[in-house]
């Protein structure tokens, strides 16, 4: 079975990258940045999905390191409880209607066999479409936290989603070169996975 790759994330310092790669090296020089007077906004962001991560600095590097969540200091420990915690199964509560657990019920398996198997299905006839979806969704949150008050934004966001690239590289060339060059690989990434689905 293909293991994703570890998931990594990448933070600025106002518009200056700080560092990038897993979670808790990431933080680790962050948090050197601070001490060594960064002025900020300091902001971390998932590189799939540029979502945000929220980290609390307060302390030493060894109290910010041990607040990270469990998956992030060590990957090899999964919450307790139901499934199987070696195989990385994650309980959580899933809600349907009586005619529906009715049917999973009757299904060779029992429920949760069943139900990766249609996810498993769905992913393989709409993975293309979801990684593209994703993959823009990742673009524009990053432009709008980071490029929001640069020149040329909304110019350089309609060439993006027009697949203008050309464009988009002469609209974003101005730009802080740090901001620019991440936002350019993930729209590399994006327009790839667009042209896939």
């Amino acid at each position: 079975m293909h293991q994703p790759d570890p998931p990594t994330c990448s933070a600025f310092d106002h518009q200056r990258l700080i560092a990038s790669g897993p979670l808790i090296e990431v933080v680790r020089a962050t948090k050197q940045a601070l001490e060594a007077g960064a002025q900020g906004p300091l902001l971390i962001f998932d590189d799939r999905s540029s979502r945000q991560i929220e980290i609390d600095f307060r302390g030493t590097a060894e109290q910010v390191l041990a607040r990270l969540p469990l998956g992030e200091t060590a990957p090899e420990l999964v919450a307790r409880g139901p499934g199987r915690p070696k195989l990385g199964v994650v309980p959580r509560e899933v809600t349907l209607l009586p005619r529906h657990w009715d049917w999973l019920s009757s299904q060779p398996g029992g429920a949760s066999a069943v139900l990766r198997r249609l996810v498993e299905q769905t992913m393989r006839h709409h993975g293309a479409k979801d990684r593209a979806r994703l993959a823009q969704e990742s673009v524009d949150r990053f432009m709008l936290a980071m490029t929001g008050d640069l020149g040329r934004h909304e110019e350089a966001s309609r060439a993006f989603y027009r697949h203008e690239r050309e464009r988009f590289i002469t609209l974003t060339e101005p730009w802080p070169r740090d901001v620019r060059d991440h936002l350019r690989r993930l729209a590399a990434a994006a327009w790839d996975d667009m042209a896939a689905s």
